[in-house]
């Protein structure tokens, strides 16, 4: 994979909007499996050496949609286009790619998925596959249609036996792309695969596990290591299929290439940095991050830029996030959460500023988000907003506001780019999130977190509060969610929705906890509710479980004596 040369001390402008491209390529793969002595096995092929990206790798048979494909429609059976359609989200033309998995694996592996029309229409046999040999290099020399193929040897196409698995779009900035569609099938009975030494150099059956342990040696691309990744976690082939032919969504898989302390790499999905990359990065140059690098500055947009402070660690993830909003013509700047107190980190922050900074916001006064207010005050002499600390634990009492906010508050930074001040007490009681009103973004301080769980520590921090205040953000108009710790996130309601569903997932935990070993102590408790937590957690777990229990006290539902709880 490629991407384009990065310069740590700098930070490119986001394009406005993705560059054309060249347009994907239809095609199509099959993952063919079996049973094997000790569970699943997959056919993988090594793909000859070439000059792109996927030379001498390991891969399922696939390769593009051809043309003549459609011609074979009439040859298919198990699954017709209107069916294919539906389950691939097509209007039509759904059964090319079937027929295209079908011969591509015929063409690299000798394996036909294929019935006989005479007689009973059975499964082809080893025989009756090998006798079809021949075809292969016709086939594969576009020489043939692969419906003349069928029509010359009276066989149908067994599309029946294929189940659709995923979708997958080859990044943007490739010089090829392709737009695949997987398929899913178990190997045909009594046939046997040989590689077809033009295409495919080298073949094996191989359990996922043992492929993906060797994945050093074994050149696999993303989308096959994905797919490896999800069969090992199937007993056998009955099982798979039952699964992957259950109704089901199947989202299009589009990887965004960024570079990092590992180089670069596609970045998937269900990674963190994801959805930012395909903001920052539109027409995938490649010049975006998958690493918060502390001090680097990151433009977010016209109006943001963040820059991470060194102080990751096991509460603060990669880092807290100092965010940089403005710009405009009078290229003025405030800062949102100055971090801790680090030399090098406020001056990365001034570093990283085009303008003046003429405005300091704190989300809170926890010591990892306020401290450096100090510090940054008296080199730019900015204005401090924010509210000061209701309590003295984990609290920064050097942070003392200019300007108390309250929430309700808006206020125009430079003209066309306005924060809105939002009381979310929960986390802190002095918690307060902004909205950057132009681009529908919420700065959420620690309100919501990237990758972790909020800790909730009484007496400043209060579940109930917490709760009712992500319940009141549902509402906004949001598009984007900027934590105090991790990468821009898109899917702002869902993920608060989320929130709300984990944290009333464990009450419920606590309510059955109580309930099963009533009376309890809160060690007891501990020990069950957060059994799915690392014990070198359990002191924060500790925390947000005394936050629930006192919500439940109040609620009316449980009841304290002597430092043990039961029910009421």
């Amino acid at each position: 994979m490629s991407a384009s040369t990065h310069d740590a001390s700098a930070f490119p402008a986001p394009a406005p909007s993705a560059a054309p491209d060249r347009p994907p390529r239809a095609a199509a793969t099959i993952v063919v499996v079996r049973d094997g002595p000790a569970g699943i096995e997959v056919l993988l092929s090594r793909r000859a050496d070439g000059t792109d990206y996927t030379s001498g790798a390991w891969v399922f048979p696939g390769g593009i949609v051809d043309a003549r494909d459609r011609e074979a429609h009439a040859a298919c059976t198990g699954v017709d286009d209107a069916a294919a359609g539906v389950r691939l989200g097509l209007a039509s033309g759904g059964l090319d790619f079937f027929v295209a998995a079908i011969r591509e694996c015929f063409e690299e592996s000798g394996l036909l998925f294929g019935r006989m029309l005479a007689g009973e229409g059975e499964a082809l046999d080893g025989a009756a596959a090998a006798r079809l040999a021949p075809w292969r290099k016709l086939l594969h020399q576009r020489e043939h249609g692969i419906a003349e193929m069928c029509a010359k040897e009276g066989i149908r196409l067994d599309a029946g036996a294929l189940v659709y698995l995923s979708h997958w779009l080859t990044p943007l900035g490739r010089a090829k792309r392709y737009d695949t569609r997987f398929f899913i099938a178990a190997a045909p009975v009594s046939q046997v695969a040989l590689f077809d030494g033009t295409e495919m150099v080298e073949q094996l059956w191989i359990a996922p596990a043992e492929a993906l342990a060797r994945s050093r040696t074994l050149k696999l691309l993303t989308p096959t290591q994905s797919t490896l990744e999800l069969i090992s976690g199937h007993a056998d082939v009955a099982a798979l299929m039952a699964w992957a032919a259950a109704p089901r969504s199947v989202p299009l898989t589009m990887p965004h290439v960024a570079i990092g302390k590992d180089g670069p790499r596609p970045v998937l999905p269900d990674e963190p940095a994801w959805a930012e990359l395909g903001r920052i990065d539109p027409a995938g140059h490649g010049h975006g991050s998958y690493d918060l690098v502390p001090g680097r500055a990151v433009r977010l947009s016209e109006r943001v830029i963040r820059v991470t402070a060194g102080n990751g660690s096991m509460m603060t993830g990669p880092g807290t996030n100092t965010y940089l909003v403005g710009g405009g013509p009078r290229n003025e700047w405030a800062a949102i959460d100055p971090g801790p107190a680090i030399d090098a980190h406020v001056d990365a922050i001034l570093a990283a500023a085009p303008g003046p900074i003429t405005r300091i916001f704190a989300t809170h006064t926890h010591t990892d988000h306020s401290p450096a207010t100090v510090a940054l005050k008296a080199r730019t002499s900015a204005t401090v907003h924010g509210l000061a600390a209701r309590h003295r634990e984990w609290q920064d009492t050097t942070f003392i506001p200019d300007v108390t906010l309250t929430g309700g508050e808006r206020i125009e930074l430079v003209p066309g780019t306005t924060l809105a001040a939002i009381h979310t007490p929960g986390h802190a009681s002095n918690h307060l999130c902004y909205l950057l009103e132009e681009e529908k973004t919420l700065f959420t301080g620690d309100h919501v977190m990237q990758m972790s769980t909020v800790v909730i520590n009484p007496p400043d921090g209060d579940m109930r509060a917490y709760i009712e205040s992500l319940r009141s953000l549902l509402d906004l108009d949001l598009d984007w969610l900027g934590p105090g710790h991790g990468f821009l996130m898109a899917g702002p309601r869902q993920a608060m929705e989320k929130i709300i569903a984990h944290r009333l997932g464990r009450e419920a935990k606590v309510v059955a906890a109580v309930r099963d070993l009533q009376p309890a102590s809160s060690e007891a408790l501990l020990e069950q509710v957060y059994a799915d937590v690392p014990a070198k957690l359990h002191s924060m777990a500790m925390r947000s479980l005394t936050a629930h229990l006192l919500k439940l006290r109040d609620d009316g539902i449980v009841s304290e004596s002597g430092g043990s709880w039961s029910l009421r």
